[in-house]
């Protein structure tokens, strides 16, 4: 379990350090540049903690596809980007794809 909350803290991590970067502007602003070391620093820490217990492919599935997913959304809901039906069903595969992925490791 405490690997779960590892992964957790990965992707939330990985989620600021991904808002800095926009934030940043090309790293011209001190304070979210450094938002964006410390974010992924942590990220790929407690990524790496994870690994302990939780298979490579499942927990890189989950760190990326949900990371991505909520990227996109932080990305409309944040930062005023434009969303459409297509990023819609992009999420909507990805999250599928890890869905799918986590079944089949559960069924070895």
């Amino acid at each position: 379990m405490q690997a779960y909350l590892f992964l957790a803290l990965a992707i939330t991590a990985e989620l600021f350090g991904t808002s800095m970067l926009k934030a940043s502007q090309g790293f011209t602003k001190l304070w979210p540049s450094i938002g964006v070391i410390v974010g992924f620093g942590v990220a790929f820490y407690s990524l790496s903690a994870s690994l302990q217990q939780i298979p490579l492919s499942i927990a890189y599935a989950i760190w990326s596809g949900v990371g991505t997913a909520l990227t996109a959304i932080i990305g409309v809901v944040i930062w005023k980007e434009s969303g459409s039906i297509s990023m819609v069903i992009g999420i909507t595969l990805i999250i599928a794809g890890v869905v799918i992925l986590n079944l089949k490791s559960f069924a070895h």
